[in-house]
């Protein structure tokens, strides 16, 4: 039995949120976000409450539960407060620069790495070395901040590279001299 999917999902306020068939509609102050939910399970909106039921219980049934209850919070909490995920880029003349759209990425290459913001999101430039991604979506914010740090992961030895800004990175011994 889902533990996660059997709990009740309290709607903040000035969220509505909307189900019809398989497609539940989230809106709010911030933005709409939809998300179809699997056949397997049933919404129910209630009085201030959203909660997942399976319709036949099965062990993908219970999967999806607790996917489809998660990914409702989820929604819930973007169109509410919104999400964002912080980075840092640490290195001598490794810094971030935005422009419109664009985030131009100086990481220690011989020319700077430029990015488009998709749309959605948000960049926003707390100093040199610190960027700021913000929006709605969950998922979106995570997998852009993600690959802004694809473009130079830490490295163990020197610690150099673009991190999230709560990450530890693991410090390695270089060689020693005989």
């Amino acid at each position: 039995m889902s533990r996660i999917g059997e709990r009740k999902l309290v709607i903040p306020e000035g969220v509505t949120v909307t189900v019809l068939d398989n497609l539940v509609t989230v809106k709010g102050a911030k933005g709409e976000l939809t998300i179809n939910v699997s056949p397997e399970i049933e919404v129910q909106v209630e009085e201030g409450s959203v909660k997942t039921i399976q319709r036949k219980p099965s062990k993908e049934a219970n999967m999806l539960q607790g996917t489809s209850n998660s990914l409702i919070n989820n929604m819930l909490v973007g169109v509410s407060k919104g999400f964002e995920k912080s980075l840092e880029a640490v290195g001598v003349g490794y810094r971030f620069n935005v422009q419109g759209n664009k985030i131009v990425i100086n990481a220690g290459y011989s020319h700077p790495v430029e990015i488009l913001v998709p749309t959605g999101l948000s960049a926003e430039l707390v100093s040199a070395t610190e960027l700021t991604i913000k929006g709605i979506d969950k998922q979106k914010v995570s997998e852009f901040a993600a690959n802004i740090r694809k473009v130079r992961e830490p490295e163990p030895y020197k610690g150099k590279g673009i991190r999230y800004k709560d990450e530890f990175v693991r410090r390695k011994e270089g060689k020693k001299a005989a």
